[in-house]
């Protein structure tokens, strides 16, 4: 966990996804990695957040930053 200099806690990390979809009517496995980042007062719960077990993560998708193409999930709750 960091500090912004305003003082708000900010944690990073990877968030792992692996699910099956379907798709055409056949099933398929979907996994990949997204950068995450939580500010604020679900920072402090996320940093004390097994890492082993399974999440379900509300949030949004946004650019990292303003000149970027590469996007992060801002996790707002889970």
């Amino acid at each position: 966990m960091r500090y912004t200099p305003a003082g708000i806690p900010i944690v990073t990390a990877k968030l792992l996804h692996s699910s099956t979809q379907v798709e055409a009517g056949i099933e398929r496995l979907i996994e990949f990695e997204i950068p995450a980042i939580a500010s604020g007062e679900i920072a402090g719960k996320f940093n004390k957040a097994e890492m082993s077990e399974t999440h379900q993560f509300n949030g949004f998708m946004a650019r990292k930053n303003r000149n970027s193409k590469s996007l992060v999930f801002h996790i707002i709750d889970f």
